[in-house]
């Protein structure tokens, strides 16, 4: 075979091969963004964020579970301390 065919055959093999291992890498490199991303959401809802009890009533107190609409005053739960 002459030597200008097989160099061109050898670079055009060589280009081949490097161009599988850059899409090889891409594809590493994508999994390993989305595995990081997939654990990163898991650990935020673990985290998880716990709001705090807004109080029903102007002096900070809870409205308890037997309680009616018009019974308020009954089941006032007084608050351990006052509202700001």
């Amino acid at each position: 075979m002459h030597p200008e065919i097989m160099r061109e055959l050898h670079a055009q093999r060589s280009r081949d091969l490097q161009e599988r291992a850059h899409r090889a890498g891409l594809a590493r490199t994508a999994s390993r963004a989305l595995r990081a991303l997939r654990r990163n959401r898991r650990q935020a809802e673990a985290d998880g964020f716990v709001a705090p009890a807004i109080p029903d009533y102007v002096d900070g107190s809870f409205r308890t579970a037997g309680d009616k609409a018009g019974s308020a005053v009954q089941g006032h739960v007084p608050a351990a301390r006052r509202a700001a």
